[in-house]
């Protein structure tokens, strides 16, 4: 079974180089054999529940030893959906329009497709809407961080 695990290390900083909390514990996952995914508001692991499991002291210790002041895990099985979207209608007909605009379902694009659709999506203010970030990152079949990325990209 594989495991997912997504964290998030404080104190924030706004532009610049990652903070050297964030670029540790990233580093302590991916020393862990996990699959990474560092962004902006946080890093997204995933790997066998075992090796998953036994990660997470190292990255804790990583944060906490390069300064971060609080470390957040969320822990969940690969593939299990997001939470309800408060206002599935509106999201939905975002997903359905930009899906139309491209041409095809947003987890069949290929990853400069899945960027337009996010800035399609961005420019509808889809990202307004409680939770849509999870739902979204759920349509596309990557994950939240992904998404924060491609809303970041210029």
């Amino acid at each position: 079974m594989e495991l997912e695990v997504e964290f998030t290390s404080e104190p924030f900083r706004g532009e610049g180089e990652p903070p050297e909390h964030a670029v540790r514990a990233e580093l302590a996952a991916s020393m862990a054999g996990l699959t990474t995914d560092f962004g902006p508001l946080g890093t997204a692991a995933r790997g066998e529940r075992e090796a998953v499991l036994d990660a997470l002291p190292a990255i804790a210790r990583a944060a906490l030893d390069g300064g971060a002041t609080r470390l957040t895990l969320r822990l969940r099985r690969e593939g299990e959906p997001s939470p309800a979207v408060a206002h599935p209608s509106v999201l939905d007909r975002f997903v359905a329009e930009v899906e139309a605009e491209l041409g095809s379902p947003l987890a069949e694009l290929d990853r400069t497709g899945k960027q337009r659709a996010v800035r399609l999506l961005d420019e509808r203010g889809a990202f307004q809407l409680r939770k849509s970030v999870a739902a979204v990152a759920e349509s596309l079949g990557v994950t939240r961080f992904t998404v924060y990325n491609y809303l970041n990209r210029d």
